[in-house]
């Protein structure tokens, strides 16, 4: 926690400034409605000095408590968002416009599912109208025409586009003028007002949502930070609201924007589109990261063009930094006045509330964030620090709104360019906007920040230069090699990529880099400076914390930590030579401001450029993908109109209990209701009939389902045991059933008594096991990409053949102990068979698992890894494998081991699949994914 930053100007502080002796109109609007003035007499403020302070008081007395988890909450006493009584609801039998619900997922299917073209349509609908004339029937639709109609028609989430031109409007030069002086500049957009007050009608979010901020705390009555309006930020601007008239029991709106350009092709002209993507900060973060609506493009910026004889020019560049800030700052207009004055909205509930919007954070990487912030490149536009030594220790304090505006009128454009980094001819578009601040509205962006720069841009860029530098060609080349084939057979995982061929590829992803990231720190261990290693693990391990779905004074302390040690070994770098210019980079100098925007703007992982990003595909590269490539653009925006409309009418539908059952299971329920029978006999369930394994696992909202089971084995323990190389089998399972059925009152272990004293088995009527391939493990895991209620599944594999290949025998977690932290409260082993059994009328649902041992108490100390090796005894010269039967419901999830090759290079010829039986010792790979991180990481 900190002291609040100071009051923010007004509704009536005049919002732009002029930077120039000399009035400089470069922009004409040629559209019919006018734009505020850029540039009115500028207002002096004093420079505030930034208060680090994080103390707070203790937590006031919770207003409202959820007994089911143990949090409390305290709300904003102002802006309540108190709802008076809800609407009537619409009837539940009316599809309009489609005629029935055939049509409606039909038109679904065709448009929004398979993407089918125009052509495509017509013929399958030809194929099926011939198939329907004996029976004097039609499909429900004619041809793609009338198909396309009734999509139009859908009277939700109709939101039309608009647009308006802008244009330079200053001085020309004489003689040639450039083109882009005389070009208009389209700029499509739809009404963000319009967008925001179907996101708050959407009943899809209504038990999702959040209409007041808040602040949450755990039973310690510490502070918890979750969702959006759990920030202090939130708080603040419901303070300031609570200043306006008429805003008792209001709602706050936050409106979080996102920007960023995309390319579709490399091989046409036009390839570049620039998408404004809108969200609001009610709906929680998993909601915004699964999308479900809640992101919607809500517009189409204009990207300037010139010839690279004029690309660098003073006037070219101002014009498209202008350009950039006016058109955000014209769609934005028509949510002004509701900045100020409540308006009366209807909400998912049903309910309607007195609402105030208010901008909100904004989703860009760097250099749209230099856009955003007005700043120069190379500085960073949330902090003074200087461009060279922007990590200063001795901070030179926040940007803020009041001190740009004060330095504007104190400087030329010179010395606020080179001394303070900032574009002084160009003004931010939240200037036009009431409580909005540009430097404090810069959300954290774990992707390009995090992943792709600091990860893949720098590190692993600088361990590559180090080889080369301290190493001759051939040596370095050498170690390089090393490394690809340490990541080459990696083993498989559940989700994860494959580098079969290791690093060394050119088209980098983000999905590249995070897969990287998982596999990357084992594989250089050993290869480079201990000291190097520990850069890397401090660094995952910052970004492993940050990307958590609830954050606390705990993991912000932890982040803190591990950013301080990051530091430290990166050093190393720099007496290498690889750096010696320092660190001064704004990606990584971003990860100090990380600590303070969690506290701002609660988990940043809800706000997140992966979001837009993902967003790209659904909004702009399917859309264009499925244009003539004729003035594409047009079609895309009614591509886009039409999936919001199917969208919009499926919630709406469903929110009515309309799409409950399916389609033929509606049907034929309302068939048998009207007491008609079926001539084509009963109609079979669609989920297969076989036999399935589902249980509760540990901690309560797990669960282990395995799949078919395989009917190519015998059902007989002592085949089985050959088949699959368990030759005590018979033994395992008597043990196992001893543990079952016998410990609770001896207290002993099946491994700690005589055979003889655990149960038989039959001899009249043998045990038949029912064999299993994989297992499918979901967990709770919200900080993972997973379903909305945070649930996260995985595919544990004990195959002879995996895609009709090699074996593939996972590895898992088996609960030990609850109470210990990391490994010290699992075991790790190796899943050798899946199996089910019935003994006594009871049927038990079992793995036969090979145990792995720690090798000491507590992590490795470059890696911060567990490390484990497979456990083996001895009878006789014989050295076996140690083997237990377990139940399932003892499996915590699946566990990913990567070999320890320190000393012995890895070779050539071994694949990934075979990693589990080369190595002699693993890493137990806490990168994996986050929830791993979370069983796993001790901090330091």
């Amino acid at each position: 926690m900190r002291s609040p930053s100071p009051v923010p100007p007004s509704p009536d502080t005049p919002g732009r400034r002029d930077y120039v002796a000399t009035p400089s109109p470069v922009l004409s609007d040629q559209s019919s409605s006018s734009i505020p003035a850029y540039f009115p007499t500028p207002v002096s403020y004093k420079i505030q000095p930034y208060s680090e302070d994080r103390s707070a008081s203790p937590p006031p007395e919770p207003s409202e408590q959820d007994a089911d988890c143990g949090l409390s909450y305290k709300f904003h006493p102002w802006v309540t968002g108190s709802p008076p009584s809800p609407s009537p609801a619409r009837p539940s039998d009316d599809w309009t416009p489609y005629d029935n619900r055939v049509a409606f997922e039909l038109a679904e299917l065709l448009y929004q599912k398979e993407q089918m073209s125009a052509g495509n349509i017509d013929s399958l609908l030809e194929l099926w109208h011939a198939s329907l004339l004996k029976h004097g029937d039609t499909p429900p639709f004619h041809n793609h025409t009338e198909l396309y109609e009734t999509i139009d028609q859908t009277p939700w989430g109709d939101v039309d586009w608009e647009s308006f031109d802008m244009s330079y409007g200053g001085p020309q030069p004489n003689g040639e003028v450039p083109s882009w002086m005389n070009d208009a500049y389209t700029v499509h957009f739809r009404n963000p007002r319009s967008v925001v007050l179907n996101m708050l009608k959407n009943p899809d979010f209504k038990d999702e949502i959040d209409y007041t901020p808040f602040q949450e705390f755990s039973q310690d009555t510490s502070r918890r930070l979750k969702n959006f309006l759990g920030g202090d930020w939130a708080w603040r601007q419901a303070d300031a609201i609570a200043e306006l008239p008429g805003t008792k029991d209001s709602s706050f709106v936050p409106i979080i924007l996102g920007s960023d350009k995309t390319t579709v092709s490399v091989a046409t002209g036009q390839n570049d589109y620039y998408p404004l993507y809108l969200s609001i900060g009610n709906v929680h973060n998993n909601v915004r990261r699964a999308h479900r609506n809640a992101v919607a493009v809500v517009a189409f910026l204009a990207i300037p063009k010139t010839t690279r004889r004029h690309a660098n020019s003073v006037e070219y560049r101002k014009f498209r930094r202008q350009m950039f800030h006016s058109s955000l700052s014209r769609i934005l207009q028509p949510l002004k006045s509701g900045m100020t004055t409540p308006e009366i909205v209807r909400c998912g509930d049903g309910h309607f509330r007195k609402v105030v919007f208010g901008l909100g954070p904004y989703i860009a990487d760097y250099p749209e964030q230099a856009l955003l912030a007005c700043i120069v490149q190379g500085w960073c536009p949330v902090c003074r620090n200087p461009n060279k030594d922007l990590d200063n220790p001795d901070s030179a304090g926040r940007r803020t709104r009041q001190m740009v505006d004060y330095l504007a009128t104190e400087f030329d454009l010179g010395p606020l360019w080179n001394q303070h980094g900032i574009v002084g001819d160009v003004v931010p578009f939240t200037n036009d906007f009431p409580r909005a601040d540009i430097h404090e509205l810069l959300s954290p962006d774990i992707l390009h920040q995090l992943i792709k720069g600091t990860f893949k841009d720098h590190l692993v860029s600088w361990i590559e230069l180090y080889l080369k530098r301290e190493h001759r060609e051939a040596r370095a080349a050498e170690i390089l090699a090393e490394i690809d084939r340490r990541i080459a057979v990696v083993p498989p995982f559940s989700k994860l990529r494959g580098f079969h061929e290791g690093r060394g590829f050119k088209q980098w992803t983000g999905d590249d880099s995070k897969a990287l990231m998982k596999v990357y720190l084992p594989a250089i261990d050993g290869l480079v400076p201990s000291q190097m290693v520990l850069t890397i693990r401090y660094f995952l391990e910052f970004c492993y914390l940050a990307r958590r779905d609830v954050h606390n004074e705990k993991t912000t302390s932890q982040m803190a930590a591990a950013l301080i040690k990051f530091r430290e070994h990166r050093e190393i770098f720099r007496e290498t030579g690889v750096r010696p210019d320092g660190f001064s980079l704004p990606r990584q100098h971003s990860l100090e401001h990380y600590e303070d925007r969690i506290w701002e703007f609660a988990a940043p992982n809800g706000l997140c450029s992966s979001i837009t990003e993902s967003k790209h595909i659904q909004a702009v590269k399917e859309p264009w993908r499925r244009s003539n490539r004729h003035k594409a653009l047009g079609q895309m925006l009614l591509t886009n109109q039409r999936l919001d409309k199917i969208s919009a009418a499926r919630v709406d539908f469903a929110a009515r209990g309309m799409l409950e059952e399916t389609c033929l299971q509606a049907a034929s329920s309302s068939l048998l209701s009207s007491n008609l029978s079926l001539t084509s006999g009963t109609i079979a369930s669609p989920v297969e009939d076989r036999e399935s394994i589902s249980i509760g696992l540990v901690q309560g909202r797990r669960s282990l389902m395995a799949s078919t089971r395989q009917r190519n084995h015998t059902r007989t323990i002592d085949q089985l045991a050959v088949e699959f190389d368990i030759p005590d089998l018979q033994e395992y399972i008597r043990r196992f059933l001893y543990h079952q059925l016998c410990a609770a009152s001896t207290g002993l272990s099946g491994a700690a008594v005589e055979l003889n004293m655990c149960p038989p088995l039959p001899d009249n009527n043998p045990l038949t096991l029912s064999i299993f391939y994989s297992a499918t493990a979901t967990f709770y895991a919200p900080s993972d990409s997973s379903g909305v209620d945070g649930m996260r599944s995985e595919i544990v594999r004990a195959t002879p053949r995996w895609r009709n290949g090699a074996p593939r025998f996972d590895c898992v977690f088996i609960n030990r102990r609850n109470d210990l932290p990391g490994l010290l409260g699992l075991d790790v082993a190796r899943v050798r068979m899946l199996f089910s059994f019935r003994y006594q009328g009871t049927v038990f649902h079992c793995a036969a698992v090979h145990w792995y041992w720690r090798i000491e108490d507590e992590p490795d100390e470059d890696t911060g890894m567990w490390v484990v090796k497979p456990s083996y005894f001895r009878r006789g010269r014989a050295r076996l494998p140690l083997i237990s039967v377990v139940h399932l419901d003892t499996i915590v999830r699946a566990c990913h081991l990567i070999g320890v090759s320190i000393g012995n290079p890895v070779p050539v010829d071994l694949a990934g699949h075979s990693s589990l039986d080369h190595f002699k010792t693993f890493f137990v790979n806490k990168f994996i994914d986050h929830h791993a991180f979370e069983l796993l990481h001790l901090s330091t």
